[in-house]
């Protein structure tokens, strides 16, 4: 279980993420709506523990994010605008990435490749890639070590219709016991058929919000 408890973050004086308190369940989806600048992604970088709260913890296993351990492990993450070396191709950025960790082999990248759809005999560079073809390569870095915790902010930006399904198809096959799924999107319907829960952010607060009122 991931466990977040009276979690507060503030820019200024501006009040973004206001003691929040939720418990979130390996084996589940959950799913974070709200409009854009609601605080969703400084929500998700505060539990990934790459912004320090004002205040709260977040726990897994035991270990408090931020004091035990630096940064939720086993993460996958895309967080706003995906970044990548401009001038090396999609194979190459993803192998580079990797090499951090060194526990995949050159197979399993080309299978997180095929996985989000992108062409394996692509050798173009990054740099002439649309969005649609960036959002799917960001979610192969995401994924490709099997991580499990997927913290996904916006995955379906810059994907047309065809795509969108197709990586929701993709989440839906990656939902497993041993893993935690976070989604967010600014459309409710992006997300409705894929969470277990569904949670809105309205003036710093996340509020439960029922499946059928999504």
């Amino acid at each position: 279980m991931l466990k977040i408890s009276g979690l507060s973050k503030k820019f200024k004086k501006k009040v973004i993420i206001d003691n929040v308190d939720l418990e979130l369940e390996f084996g589940n989806i959950y799913g974070f709506i709200g409009p854009n600048g609601s605080g969703k992604s400084v929500f998700f970088k505060t539990i990934c523990g790459f912004l320090k709260a004002d205040s709260g913890t977040v726990v897994l296993n035991d270990q408090v994010i931020g004091k035990d351990i630096d940064f939720l492990p086993d993460l996958g993450v895309l967080i706003e605008k995906p970044g990548f070396i401009e001038n090396y191709t999609q194979y190459d950025n993803l192998k580079y990435l990797a090499q951090i960790k060194n526990i995949i082999n050159d197979e399993e990248i080309r299978t997180a490749l095929e996985m989000v759809g992108l062409e394996l005999d692509n050798n173009e560079k990054v740099k002439n890639f649309s969005l649609g073809m960036r959002q799917r390569l960001a979610i192969a870095q995401a994924i490709m070590e099997k991580q499990k915790i997927l913290i996904l902010d916006e995955p379906f930006n810059g994907l047309d219709k065809q795509g969108v399904a197709q990586i929701k198809q993709l989440l839906l096959e990656l939902k497993s016991p041993d893993r935690l799924i976070l989604l967010t999107s600014h459309i409710a319907g992006d997300i409705e058929e894929l969470s277990d829960y569904i949670f809105e952010f309205t003036a710093g607060k996340i509020i439960p919000v029922s499946l059928q009122d999504a």
